[in-house]
């Protein structure tokens, strides 16, 4: 399933972005979704994935409580709410997309969206 990303860009330490991941094919609904994120030099690295349905999602502990995952099956869309950044959290992020379940595994998604720049930086 095609996945289209947008949101992300500049903020200071402590602000907020969100990030926004279309899918342009579906059924939306039978698919889990991811988020990775990857900074220079470092390997991929799991944020945060959401089930089908919008109660069933899992956090990774570097962003636990500052990063919410959620989604709209209606719009066919998952969203990745980021608060209280944190230089760290400078990266490339991506969504993913996989049948049924979420893994944290990346190499467990089928389709992936074009990745955006996060940057982090007073």
């Amino acid at each position: 399933v095609p996945l289209v990303q947008s949101g992300g860009g500049s903020v200071q330490p402590g602000g907020s972005l969100q990030l926004s991941c279309a899918a342009a094919g579906g059924p939306f609904g039978l698919y889990a979704m991811g988020w990775f994120r990857q900074a220079p030099g470092q390997e991929r690295e799991f944020v945060a994935a959401i089930g089908r349905s919008d109660g069933d999602t899992n956090v990774a502990d570097s962003v636990k409580g500052r990063f919410t995952i959620s989604r709209d099956n209606t719009k066919n869309t998952v969203f990745l709410q980021m608060n209280s950044l944190k230089s760290e959290d400078t990266a490339v992020y991506y969504c993913a997309a996989r049948p049924w379940d979420w893994r944290t595994s990346g190499g467990e998604y089928d389709a992936w969206g074009q990745g955006t720049q996060v940057t982090v930086s007073s």
